[in-house]
């Protein structure tokens, strides 16, 4: 069990926009950039083998690209090299973070000062949702998944433990950049429940499909 007194205080970062790590859960990777295949050489040479995920903005006046305060880090669990130099990687997420600042040096990538506090419960055992209602839950998802035509496996889904249910389709959902953040800054897998449903049943009134069930 990873305690808060073993993660560092400074973490690389991967600015990816629509990309969501939450704890407790798997992100699949394909590395191509060189400041990135960089990183995760770098990152193996560490004890943790932490990366940060955080989803970059641009502010409107300057079009810097700036961070999100809050993000994800995972821990570096599978690695494989292809023939032609790329990685393909996995993160397990460890524990939302929230940057302090970047800090300057030699490397291509971008670096940050993080703190742990606040997120204490990410480091803890999974968590339930004992407001889920599956039955009202899944009409709303099916119909989501036929507009944007997702496929599914929807008896594994249905059979899936709340944390591992809501996280994955946080994850997995094509939602803007935006909405994948409101996901990831949820203080609870219920409230992230509750954000993942206002998304899906907005998206179904803008397709204009029919009212979805509350």
């Amino acid at each position: 069990m990873i305690s808060a007194s073993d993660l560092p205080d400074t973490i690389p970062v991967f600015p990816l926009p629509g990309a969501l790590l939450l704890p407790r859960s798997r992100l699949p990777l394909h590395i191509f950039e060189p400041r990135y295949l960089a990183m995760i050489e770098d990152c193996m040479k560490t004890p943790m083998r932490l990366i940060g995920m955080v989803q970059p903005h641009e502010a409107k006046m300057t079009g810097e690209s700036r961070l999100h305060a809050i993000g994800c880090a995972g821990r570096l669990t599978a690695f494989s090299e292809t023939e032609d130099g790329r990685y393909m990687i996995t993160l397990s997420g460890i524990s939302r973070f929230r940057v302090q600042s970047e800090v300057d040096g030699f490397t291509p990538y971008r670096r940050c000062k993080v703190s742990w506090s606040g997120f204490e419960r990410d480091l803890g055992p999974t968590e339930h949702d004992p407001g889920l209602n599956r039955d009202t839950f899944f009409p709303d998802l099916r119909a989501f998944f036929e507009a944007e035509e997702l496929r599914t496996d929807w008896e594994s889904l249905e059979e899936a433990e709340d944390e591992l249910l809501i996280n994955s389709l946080s994850m997995l959902c094509p939602f803007e950049p935006e909405d994948k953040q409101a996901l990831l800054e949820a203080p609870s897998l219920e409230t992230r429940r509750e954000t993942l449903v206002t998304l899906i049943q907005f998206a179904l009134r803008g397709m204009g499909g029919e009212e979805p069930l509350q």
